[in-house]
């Protein structure tokens, strides 16, 4: 798993409860707040995160979000952008209208500007035929391994996904994970997090026995202990974490504070094997648009010029 130094964030305009994306998220709650007070908290959560990752060393390029069109979910750009170890930048398709827009070509052109670029593919034409994959919130990439993994969702189009896989030549796993209530979970990365050497696993929400076996022979196969969340855990973002290094190649695996709480004392043991854990309390965040720490950070693989 290839792990980078350089996260790209983008500090929010308008942050808020986005009822378009709530009608398959189950993490969100509708707040009483007003949108005012919720963005105020927001930004105050977002510029916290953004000086304690800067204060262990991990270089964070901060976008600041425009003022309109409006887009109340700009805080998650690791759905609509990606970057590669290869040099290649990718823009997906997004099942939220009002998301759609979180996409902007000034960001690309930046990262442009100052990496090597050297293919951009833009998958956006299937969000009209309603077919969705949404970044590196819907695929766990191991870029060492070149494999996917993906839970198939309204967000995770198999053939998109199928499609994607084979012009990057990337294979995928694909396998259905649920929520307690039976509902698909709205995004891979809210049930898994791939480290180097380790994978934060909700094995629970995998109900078919076969897709399970077969994650973990792959996973061990590709030497990642694997470390089992609970379901409960998992609604505290415990499967939303990322691994980064800093300035001085040191390992740091970045999880909310409400993921850290959740952990026992064992699971924060084996984690702590392989990176110093860094929690960081995101509460607002996490509630209003059921999306944690992982979601904020879009990994920047590229080759600085």
């Amino acid at each position: 798993m290839a792990i980078t130094s350089t996260i790209l964030m983008v500090r929010p305009a308008a942050f808020g409860f986005n009822a378009e994306t709530a009608a398959n998220n189950f993490f969100q709650t509708n707040p009483n707040e007003s949108k005012e007070e919720l963005q105020q908290k927001a930004l105050s959560e977002f510029d916290k995160m953004v000086v304690t990752l800067r204060k262990h060393g991990v270089n964070v390029v901060v976008i600041e979000d425009t003022e309109t069109p409006t887009k109340p979910d700009a805080i998650f750009p690791n759905n609509w952008l990606s970057t590669s170890p290869n040099g290649t930048v990718t823009v997906y398709p997004m099942f939220a209208p009002n998301r759609r827009t979180e996409k902007r070509d000034d960001i690309i052109q930046q990262l442009s500007k100052e990496y090597t670029v050297t293919n951009l593919q833009d998958w956006s034409e299937y969000e009209v035929e309603g077919r969705f994959l949404e970044g590196t919130g819907s695929m766990i990439v191991d870029h060492d391994n070149a494999m996917i993994y993906a839970a198939i969702s309204e967000r995770t189009n198999l053939s998109v996904l199928e499609k994607f896989a084979a012009t990057n030549k990337y294979p995928a796993v694909v396998f259905l994970a649920t929520d307690k209530d039976g509902h698909p979970i709205y995004h891979t990365n809210v049930m898994m997090a791939l480290g180097e050497e380790f994978c934060v696993l909700c094995e629970e929400t995998i109900e078919e026995e076969w897709e399970l076996i077969a994650v973990r022979q792959l996973l061990e196969s590709t030497n990642h202990a694997v470390i089992p969340i609970t379901r409960e855990q998992m609604h505290s973002f415990a499967g939303n974490m990322l691994e980064v290094k800093n300035d001085k190649d040191e390992h740091l695996l970045v999880m909310s504070q409400s993921a850290f709480d959740s952990l026992r004392k064992e699971q924060k043991n084996m984690l702590e094997a392989y990176a110093t854990l860094l929690p960081i309390p995101v509460p607002t965040i996490e509630q209003v648009e059921g999306g944690s720490v992982r979601c904020m950070m879009a990994e920047i693989f590229l080759q600085k010029k």
